[in-house]
Formats: C-alpha cells, structure tokens, sequence
C-alpha cells in the first residue's frame, strides 16, 4: 500500500474545502488550489472556524485544531498544488469536460505514482481516467456535504483501478475519521443513485399537489428516520447538481430517472438552493437555521 504524506486538492469551493479539513485534521500536509483567490481566503476563514466549533463542542481538541490549521497550504494554480502530492483529490464541479481536462493536466503535472482521485457523486470514473496514462492509479472517493461532519465514504472501483490503489484510498478515509465503503464502479454508486430516485419522486408529489414540500419532508425524516428531508437536503446539494446527476441517470439507466419537470424548471429559474438563497425554500440574508418554506408550498 502507497504512503500518502501531502494531499493535493483541486477546487476550494464547499467540498473542496471540506475535503482539506478533513485531510489536515487526519494528520496530512494539504495543499488546497483554486484560481480564485478570493475562494482561497473564503475557504481559510471557513475551515478555521468549523475547527473553533468543534473545539467549543469538545469533539476536537485546540492542540489538534491548530496542528491541523498549520498543516493547511494554498496554491493558485494546478502545478503548484499538485506537483509534490502523493494523492490529487479533485473536487470541480460535476461535469464531465471539467473533469477531463482536470485530469489531462494532472497526469502530465503529477509524479507517475500520485494517485488522481476524483470526488465525482455519479459520473464515469473509468471514463475519467482514460485520458491519462496512469489508469490503475486512478479513483473514485466520493465525499458527503458539509464533508468535516458526514461520516461515509464512498470509495469507488474503476475498471483498472488496482488493490494498492483501492487500499491506500480506504486508509486515507479512515484516517480522515470516515467509515468506508468499497463499491465497483457503476452509475451513481450507491448513494446518489438512490437519493436522486427519492429527491425527483418529491418533486412529482410536490408538482402533483400531493402535499407540501415541508409535509414531504417531514414524513420522510419522521416515517422514515431520514436527517433531512428530500427538498431540504436538494437545496443543500444544489437543484443544478441534482439535475445533472439525473440526467446522466436517465442516459446510463433509462426511463426511471427522468428528471422531474418541476426540478427542470426551478434550475432554469435561477432557484437552485442556499447557494443562491431560493430554491424550494427561500433563504433569508440572515442564515436561519431552518428553511422558510416558500408561499404556497
């Protein structure tokens, strides 16, 4: 199994940056890149106090929250994140171009042992790694939002991926403090193939008049034991994420991921979630602990 010392991540946005506080607070030097410098700064200002509020909770101590800060580096370009990492976990958004010419440019940056990792939720890892020429080291490590709090993994196969590679992804997770699941590539994985169903049969009840968006969620969190409703935890991901996961569903396995025509006109509305403060709920400038449901719902 390869020895990882220095984690490279690709993409300071809200995984990104999640990805390099658990890599920093599980003992790793991390390096987070991202052309924006003001995603750079955006990204230090977060990590640093999720770590405070874990402290003042007790679930990390100081001595460890300040080690882990100090483990944390920022680079603005590819090259300079990525050339002395012995993992890249890119964390762009989920397109597949996007993830291409990522590791197109990573293969050629990176040493010939650096496993590239992608954080994609559904898209074709093998697919991925077909444009470089390190196929075997190769993976998919498909991480939950807000990353420092989710506690699965989700550790994806590749066709060439190898058993050192799967191995020494595994063991990075662990050591992030996440419970792993090892799983053969196929679309969606586990978990956002089965959340995509749920979250696009909401919004045909929701379109329906079935009942409203709060009344799905709360039957889903109290019939069901769910820590989020559909529309609260869509809202999270972004409709746009959503919508293209489905998509890339409904090409790959037919008919029964056919995007809702709600959840399509929503992302063509510009109500895509707390990102953009609307999306099923609206989300005042004050950031309130619970969504207000929108009038009419």
């Amino acid at each position: 199994m390869g020895q990882v010392k220095t984690i490279a991540v690709i993409g300071a946005g809200t995984m990104g940056r999640g990805i390099a506080h658990v890599a920093a607070l599980g003992g790793y030097r991390t390096i987070l890149e991202d052309l924006l410098p003001n995603a750079l700064r955006n990204a230090e200002t977060e990590i640093r106090a999720n770590l405070d509020k874990a402290v003042g909770l007790g679930k990390v101590s100081a001595a460890n929250a300040d080690s882990a800060f100090a483990r944390l580096e920022y680079a603005g370009g590819v090259e300079e994140a990525a050339r002395e990492a012995d993992l890249v976990i890119e964390a762009v958004p989920e397109e597949m171009e996007s993830k291409i010419e990522i590791f197109t440019l990573l293969d050629k940056i990176c040493r010939p042992g650096t496993i590239l990792a992608s954080n994609t939720s559904s898209l074709s890892v093998t697919e991925i790694a077909s444009v470089t020429y390190r196929a075997k080291k190769c993976i998919g490590m498909h991480f939950f939002n807000p990353v420092h709090k989710m506690k699965l993994l989700e550790v994806v196969r590749a066709l060439e991926t190898d058993d050192d590679t799967v191995a020494t992804a595994a063991e990075v997770g662990r050591r992030m403090g996440k419970e792993v699941v090892v799983i053969k590539e196929s679309p969606g994985f586990i978990t956002s193939r089965i959340n995509a169903m749920i979250g696009n049969e909401a919004f045909y009840m929701l379109a329906e008049g079935i009942a409203s968006a709060a009344d799905i969620d709360n039957a889903l969190k109290l019939g069901l034991n769910h820590p989020m409703g559909p529309f609260e935890l869509v809202d999270l991901v972004g409709l746009d994420t959503r919508l293209s996961i489905l998509e890339y569903l409904h090409k790959s396995l037919g008919e029964k991921y056919r995007p809702a025509p709600l959840l399509v006109q929503y992302v063509k509305a510009g109500r895509l979630g707390r990102k953009t403060g609307r999306g099923v709920y609206e989300y005042p400038e004050q950031k309130a602990e619970k969504p207000v449901a929108k009038a009419g719902d």
